[in-house]
């Protein structure tokens, strides 16, 4: 019983330890979801973060997302699914984005593709040989999506704690004539 006091005052001492607070979990401001954002980054714990910029507008409708997932020297981080679900705005699912790409590559390499992953991956892992690793996704959905709509990616376990992503909100601007990410 004695042995076992410092090893639950240790584990209580690190759960207190843990101040990370999310920002924005929910990307909408407002209800209109009126401005135009150029990206939205989302910082999660142990300096593991993921950011996107507006999706590329297809013939039909569609639209083709870009995620970039940033993992520092020596972190990692497991998917909690591996969906990308596009939904009502904070409602239900209209539609699973399908995987185009899923690379990565060392911060400190050539912009070009190394790894091509088929399927998204349990888990992100830094390599050894840079500062940070990029983990690039690609997504699309052909079909027409609506005037307005999110994007929640997989959520993620860090150092065995789950935290939630962040829900990437987007709709159509006509003056564009493109899907864009909304505040």
């Amino acid at each position: 019983m004695r042995a076992l006091l410092p090893l639950t005052a240790m584990l209580a001492l690190s759960a207190c330890g843990d101040s990370y607070k999310p920002v924005d979990v929910y990307m909408a401001a407002t209800p209109e979801c009126k401005d135009w954002q150029e990206g939205s980054r989302f910082d999660l714990p142990r300096g593991i973060s993921v950011a996107t910029t507006p999706p590329v507008t297809l013939e039909g409708g569609g639209a083709e997302f870009t995620f970039v997932y940033f993992v520092p020297r020596g972190q990692r981080a497991r998917f909690l699914s591996r969906d990308y679900n596009v939904t009502a705005p904070r409602g239900a699912v209209i539609a699973k984005a399908e995987l185009v790409t899923f690379y990565q590559r060392a911060i400190n390499s050539r912009a070009e593709i190394v790894d091509v992953i088929p399927k998204v991956p349990d888990m992100l892992v830094a390599g050894a040989t840079a500062d940070e690793t990029i983990w690039r996704v690609r997504l699309r959905v052909k079909d027409k999506l609506p005037e307005r709509f999110d994007v929640v990616p997989p959520a993620f376990e860090i150092a065995l704690t789950e935290y939630p992503m962040r829900t990437f909100t987007y709709r159509y601007f006509p003056e564009r004539k493109a899907y864009g990410l909304c505040r």
